[in-house]
């Protein structure tokens, strides 16, 4: 398990890919956040779960390419899925590591 160094190294994997993705990035964030991994806004903000630097760069790499897709798709139809597997691989897998994190989470008070 690669953990990320800082918010620094992730906030460039953020631009690494939105550069590759021809995605303009207005705002680029990592803050705490209580229900969520990520958010972005149709003008470009993007808000990363402070939470995903202590988790391993593949989940993060998941979530990355997750919100920056929405900036032009914005449901999880067809298009998404394929872009996802064309950037990621086999990106489920990482899906569903990713919702039984989210799940222990819940269930801890």
């Amino acid at each position: 398990m690669t953990k990320w160094k800082d918010k620094t190294e992730f906030k460039e994997q953020v631009r690494l890919f939105a550069e590759k993705m021809d995605i303009k990035i207005k705002s680029l964030a990592i803050r705490p956040m209580k229900n969520k991994w990520a958010s972005c806004s149709t003008d470009g903000n993007l808000n990363f779960n402070k939470q995903l630097l202590e988790l391993d760069k593949e989940l993060g790499n998941y979530v990355i390419v997750h919100e920056l897709l929405h900036f032009n798709v914005p449901n999880h139809g067809k298009l998404w899925k394929s872009l996802m597997t064309a950037y990621l691989g086999d990106y489920e897998k990482i899906e569903l590591k990713l919702r039984k994190i989210a799940s222990v989470e819940k269930s801890q008070p």
